[in-house]
């Protein structure tokens, strides 16, 4: 793949569920996002709005990520988010509902999780679906998840990547042929509820 343009994507994980509260994995669970998601949702589109001109909103089909989608987009005037089927959260498999903790005790890093989407197709899927649209839609906004992202991004850039803050924004850049990352910001609701957790 070859990336020639000099504009990025923003990266964006979906605003806060009740589940992220509880720490719990969702995979493909379909759980909506809470008031302080909704939030964040809106603190997003102020974050990019001074940070580019972005051309439209791509969203997993998952509502948290849609919902957090549209509200970025009505907040920067764009059309409607395009549902993009290629941006669909890792399938956790049996870990769906469980404690992070239990799924680590279980499943030590999270891999050889019974039903679940392995690492390496993960990575492979969401770093291709990544740069395409760096390369096809620059000025994109994509709206995903965490795990998925996390991986994504560390694939295709080879690059370490923390866990992805709800709400959290990357830019990814073109950057000889490949891509580079630089993580923009991220709500200051997730910023407080993640140092709450630790």
């Amino acid at each position: 793949m070859t990336v020639c343009d000099s504009v990025p994507i923003a990266l964006v994980r979906h605003g806060e569920t009740d589940w992220n509260l509880d720490r719990r994995i969702q995979g493909r669970t379909d759980i909506p996002l809470n008031e302080t998601g909704r939030q964040q949702a809106r603190e997003i589109s102020q974050i990019l709005a001074a940070h580019g001109s972005w051309r439209g909103v791509r969203a997993s089909p998952l509502g948290r990520a849609s919902e957090t989608a549209q509200i970025i987009a009505a907040g920067l005037k764009l059309d409607a988010p395009a549902v993009d089927e290629r941006f669909w959260e890792r399938d956790f498999g049996e870990a769906e509902g469980l404690a992070v903790s239990d799924a680590q005790q279980r499943w030590p890093g999270l891999d050889s999780i019974p039903g679940a989407e392995s690492l390496e197709d993960l990575r492979a899927r969401t770093a291709t679906a990544l740069l395409q649209v760096l390369i096809d839609a620059p000025g994109t906004i994509v709206v995903a998840h965490g795990a998925m992202l996390r991986a994504g991004m560390a694939h295709a850039t080879g690059a370490e990547v923390p866990r992805v803050l709800n709400g959290e924004v990357w830019l990814m850049y073109p950057s000889g042929g490949k891509a580079r990352l630089e993580r923009l910001a991220a709500p200051a609701s997730a910023i407080v509820a993640t140092a709450a957790q630790r």
